[in-house]
């Protein structure tokens, strides 16, 4: 969703730092904070290619990874700018996850476990920073056009059409504008009153 994102950002007059370091790596979270200095919104966009196995054939280093590459880093990277924010009594974190776990795949337990995991933390994390007016919410998306787990040739096959006309309430998916249009609404003041929510974003899948 990083395209997306950074583009209506930026054409809203944000100045926009987008890092697509590894945020697997030890201190790389803390590191691109640090060196970002101080921030209103930080936007985190965390994504792992999508991971089918049934429940009996999940590998270990499949799991480790899942919870590595999506839920190690945004604990990190809420933890370290959190305390910025804190104690100027300002700031706006909205995370990119996903509405997978709010109803279930089947084939994917290990992708909506970790991206569960995401969401469990933004519902917890996002009540304690409310007392400081920090807002953490999240974007909890399905369906919605890119290049990481919804592409192009994807998107445009007979098979996946007709998957969506009878999945998908709305029948159709969202265009990647549409959901930065929400993480938008997220990182301004007009969403001031809302703390620790995962904002289902899927054409009424979730």
């Amino acid at each position: 969703m990083g395209p997306a994102i950074c583009a209506l950002f930026q054409a809203e007059g944000a100045i926009v730092i987008a890092d697509r370091s590894d945020l697997t790596q030890e201190g790389a979270c803390e590191r691109v904070i640090r060196e970002a200095g101080e921030l209103d919104v930080l936007i985190a966009n965390l994504a792992h290619a999508p991971a089918v196995a049934s429940v009996d054939a999940i590998e270990d280093a499949a799991w480790f990874a899942l919870f590595d590459s999506l839920v190690h880093p945004l604990m990190r990277l809420v933890r370290a700018v959190s305390p910025a924010m804190v104690a100027r009594r300002r700031g706006k974190i909205v995370a990119i996850t996903s509405a997978a776990p709010l109803r279930g795949i089947a084939r994917a337990s290990a992708y909506c476990a970790a991206r569960g995991a995401q969401n469990a933390f933004v519902r917890a994390a996002g009540l304690e920073l409310a007392a400081s007016n920090v807002q953490l919410n999240s974007v909890a998306q399905n369906y919605v056009r890119n290049d990481t787990y919804f592409p192009q040739g994807l998107v445009e096959s007979e098979r996946f059409q007709q998957h969506v006309a009878h999945n998908v309430p709305a029948r159709r998916i969202a265009e990647g504008w549409e959901s930065a249009e929400l993480a938008l609404f997220l990182a301004s003041d007009k969403s001031d009153f809302m703390a620790g929510q995962n904002v289902p974003f899927a054409g009424g899948w979730a």
